[in-house]
């Protein structure tokens, strides 16, 4: 039985002297695997379609194992992504996280909305640490570790929050803030930022620009957030912080 749907690599494995294993994450099923056969020779249909980041329509043959991709038509090859050392490692970083937060064949179009359009942007130059951190902020939900962001962890209350603490997965308010002494301490802006990036569709953001040190707080706070709660261990996390760390310039 033939099959089409619309999806994104979010990864390519070599399989073989000249085939490829793509991992797509589709619309309409989720993430899916097929095998791109001869996807490695250079005369390939299939060796532009089977690259990571392409956001296209693909027919493949169903079987009880992986599919067999027919053929492709690119939708988007976010151009400006692939020849920025800097934007690829953005997206390279969001489609991993997208590949370990999910499983197979469970469907989320949300999900896939999201990612089409999170790459779309960083494609278009919009800032790309922002995307970033909302991207991570929804991906929370998907993992099924959301922290608390309408009131305090610990009490309830719907005061302004006074720290976001990982200890107690969430805001704290001034009276609660005995409950850890590690927790981050949060101005308002990074506590209102902090709750936009979980609810805000991307379609409404327009511009926004932060300064630095707001920046650093945000990453600092989820980074620590994940790092306590999901598991996740990604190598393109590691090579985007190694490029920071060396402070090469975007072109």
């Amino acid at each position: 039985m033939m099959q089409k749907v619309e999806g994104i690599v979010i990864r390519t494995t070599d399989y073989g002297e000249s085939n490829k294993i793509v991992t797509l994450y589709t619309r309409e099923f989720g993430k899916i695997g097929v095998m791109a056969r001869g996807a490695k020779k250079p005369k390939s249909r299939l060796t532009a379609v089977s690259q990571l980041f392409i956001y296209g329509t693909f027919l493949f043959q169903k079987s009880t194992g992986l599919g067999t991709l027919q053929q492709a038509e690119i939708i988007d090859s976010f151009k400006e992504v692939r020849h920025d050392l800097f934007l690829a490692a953005y997206a390279a970083y969001i489609v991993e996280m997208t590949d370990k937060l999910t499983d197979e064949k469970q469907p989320n179009p949300a999900l896939f909305d999201l990612l089409a359009k999170t790459l779309h942007y960083i494609d278009e130059g919009m800032d790309r640490d922002v995307l970033l951190y909302i991207f991570e902020m929804k991906m929370l939900a998907v993992a099924g570790i959301r922290p608390e962001l309408d009131q305090c962890a610990s009490c309830g209350r719907a005061d302004e929050p006074a720290a976001f603490s990982v200890k107690e997965a969430g805001f704290l308010c001034e009276r609660c803030l005995y409950r850890d002494p590690h927790a981050y301490r949060l101005t308002s802006q990074v506590a209102r930022l902090l709750r936009l990036f979980f609810y805000i569709e991307l379609d409404r953001l327009g511009q926004i620009s932060l300064k630095p040190e707001t920046k650093q707080q945000l990453k600092t706070i989820i980074s620590s957030y994940y790092d306590e709660y999901s598991g996740l261990k990604l190598k393109s996390k590691r090579f985007l912080e190694q490029l920071e760390r060396m402070d090469f310039p975007p072109s």
